[in-house]
C-alpha cells in the first residue's frame, strides 16, 4: 500500500516525514519517492509492505488537511493491484 502526501514543505527531510507518520499509526515506511511537481507542492509517496491497509487508511484520515509546516496536507492512499501489466 501506498500513501500520497502533497503540499509537503520542501525543506522538510525523509527522516521528518516518517517520524511525522508514525506519530499517527503508520509502520515504518519501507521506500519513500518525492515527487517534486513544479516545486510549490512538493509531494512524497511512502510505500509500506506487507498487510497494513487498516493503519494506513485510519492514519490517512487524521493526517488530510492537517496544517504540518505551515502547509496543509494533501494525503490519499494508492492502492497498487499485483500482477503484470500490458
Amino acid at each position: 500500500m501506498k500513501l500520497w502526501i502533497g503540499n509537503i514543505h520542501p525543506d522538510v527531510t525523509d527522516e521528518q516525514l516518517c517520524e511525522f507518520v508514525e506519530k499517527y499509526g503508520c509502520p515504518h515506511p519501507s521506500e519513500i519517492q518525492r515527487v517534486p511537481g513544479d516545486g510549490t507542492r512538493p509531494a512524497a509517496i511512502l510505500n509500506f509492505e506487507g498487510a497494513v491497509e487498516d493503519k494506513v487508511s485510519s492514519a490517512q484520515m487524521r493526517l488530510h488537511g492537517m496544517f504540518w509546516h505551515n502547509r496543509e496536507l494533501n494525503v490519499q492512499t494508492l492502492m497498487i493491484m499485483g500482477g503484470s501489466t500490458p
